[in-house]
Formats: C-alpha cells, sequence, structure tokens
C-alpha cells in the first residue's frame, strides 16, 4: 500500500506546456486555489454530446467545487506530451507482501514496465518509466523531484494493494509462513484534492477509473468503511472507484496533475493469481492507454482512433 507522509505544500511553478498543444488555449477563469502565473491554460473544448459526470459521496469537512473543474485539454501532440509512469516502492522498501510471499515492488515494476511500453506503442513517445531507490521516505522526495525536473505533463503512479495488518489472516505456501486476506479484492484510483493541479488530476481519475471499469474490472469499495482506520478515505465517484488521498506524497507534492492506481489486491490469494498474469497486465495497461488517448484528445473516446 502507498505510503503516508504528511508534508507542506510547495506552490506550483509548472504546468502544462504550451509546445504540446496543436490549436490555440484561451485563458479561462481563475480558480479560488493560487497558483503561479507562469502556468499555461488548459484549452477550452468544442462542445461535445459525451460528458463525464463526477458523482461525489463521503467528501468528509472538505467538498469539492465542481463549477471549477477543467476537463484536459481540447487536443495535444501524443509525440510532446509527457508522461511519468512511477513505479511504487523500491527495491529497498518494498511495499506490501502478497499472500505468496512476493515483494509488491516486483508487480509494480512489471506492470509499470507494460504500462510504458503501451503508451510508447500508442504514440507517447515521451513516456518515461521512474524507478527510484532508497528507503520509503526518501524514495518519495526523489520521485517528486524527478517529476517535477522533467517537467512532465501527466505523473501516474502505479501500486497494488493489500489491508491493513489487523485484517491479516495466517495460512502457509510452499513451507512458509504468510499472510492473505481474500475478504477484499479490487482496483482503486486516487487523487489528492490538495495537488497544485487537483482539477486535472480528477479528469485524467475520472477516465482511468471509467475504463478499468469497462474491462470489466471491480474496484476496491471497502476504503469508506470504518474497519480500514487510517487507511479510510473519501470516496469520490462511487460508481467507478476514484478516492481522494489527500497526504499522499507523491500526489501532494507533483506539479502537475498526478493520479496514482492500486491495480489490484496482492495479499488476496485468487487476485494474486490473476495480477501475476500477462493478461490481467495487458487489461491494464489497455486501460490506461485508452485513458491517456482521451485524456490527450476528447475525440477520441467519442470517435475511436483518429
Amino acid at each position: 500500500m502507498a505510503a503516508l507522509v504528511l508534508l507542506p505544500i510547495e506552490a506550483s511553478h509548472a504546468g502544462w506546456l504550451s509546445d504540446i498543444f496543436k490549436s490555440p488555449s484561451k485563458q479561462g477563469k481563475s480558480s479560488k486555489r493560487v497558483v503561479s502565473p507562469k502556468r499555461a491554460a488548459l484549452a477550452k473544448p468544442a462542445a461535445s454530446p459525451r460528458r463525464h459526470t463526477v458523482k461525489l459521496a463521503a467528501l468528509g469537512p472538505a467538498g469539492l467545487n465542481l463549477s471549477g473543474l477543467k476537463p484536459a485539454p481540447a487536443k495535444c501532440d501524443p509525440q510532446k506530451f509527457r508522461i511519468v509512469v512511477d513505479v511504487g516502492h523500491t527495491a529497498e522498501s518494498e511495499g506490501a507482501i502478497s499472500a505468496r510471499n512476493v515483494a509488491e515492488f516486483v508487480f509494480n515494476r512489471r506492470l509499470a514496465q507494460q504500462i510504458e511500453e503501451k503508451l510508447k506503442a500508442e504514440g507517447f513517445a515521451e513516456t518515461k518509466l521512474l524507478l527510484t531507490q532508497g528507503k520509503a521516505k526518501a524514495s518519495l522526495f526523489k520521485r517528486v523531484a524527478a517529476a517535477n525536473d522533467m517537467p512532465a505533463n501527466l505523473f501516474l503512479s502505479i501500486h497494488h494493494d493489500s489491508v491493513p495488518n489487523k485484517l491479516l489472516e495466517n495460512w502457509e505456501f510452499e513451507g512458509k509462513k504468510s499472510h492473505f486476506s481474500d475478504r477484499f479484492s479490487g482496483y482503486s484510483v486516487y487523487v489528492s484534492r490538495n495537488n497544485p493541479d487537483f482539477q486535472t488530476s480528477l479528469s485524467f481519475a475520472e477516465l482511468l477509473a471509467k475504463e478499468m471499469k469497462a474491462q470489466g474490472l471491480q474496484y476496491a469499495q471497502q476504503y469508506t468503511q470504518p474497519i480500514m482506520g487510517r487507511y479510510r478515505h473519501p470516496l469520490l465517484n462511487k460508481e467507478t472507484g476514484v478516492y481522494s488521498y489527500d497526504e499522499l506524497v507523491v500526489l501532494r507534492r507533483t506539479r502537475m496533475a498526478a493520479v496514482l492506481l492500486e491495480a489490484g489486491s496482492i495479499i488476496n490469494r485468487d487476485e494474486e493469481l490473476m495480477m501475476d498474469s500477462a493478461e490481467r497486465r495487458n487489461i491494464i495497461s489497455s486501460g490506461v492507454a485508452a485513458a491517456v488517448k482521451e485524456f490527450c484528445d476528447p475525440r477520441w473516446g467519442m470517435l475511436g482512433p483518429l
């Protein structure tokens, strides 16, 4: 599971690059969030009968102002659109351990590599795989700094899910003691409302979660339940599984749209086997690619490849 670190927010001074858009953009209405004047405005999309609605639930004390929700750019050049695919955790800090004693980092790296390959094959030549070294807290600073220095247009962090220790059960696999929890399963998509480009982050999260659902996958619904303790999060879209994880470092401190994908549960014994399969990795990478293409050019979602 993604590590939680509380850090102060830095003022945003990087955003969408004007040279990635093929069509001119116009300055939209100003947001209530204070942002740098260097941020390039997102282009206003043409009117379309297809709209992505956001159904909100369990927002807690901090509600959302949907009137300020900005769509993705009307059109971008895939060859210049910079996407960071972040491999969650590191070899030194491996994340969760699966029901069959495999480190989450192994799952994250394999899936992230396939996503990178898929996006490049779809024309997003500037896709970068971010593989970080070091212990958990230090690696969080490194990966955020690397993404901010590129600078990237979109940050996607890849993880695989587990459960709080109190929900684990004991079993043995191949003669070794291990833990499992078959009670919960599914993917989940996270954004931070403290990200300097939260509105764009939410736009991409909505597309990604929609594509995961379209692939026949179910989202993990347990994160609104008290039993999850400190891992309980507000559910922003009860239809597709978009949650807020406001204080997560890689979502909060990146200076571009940032989303974290928990691709599935590796502590669930049945789902671990599915997450370990090439078929499931292909399903997820195809869903990510479809979401990125529609994010870059909304016409793709209506008309298919252009």
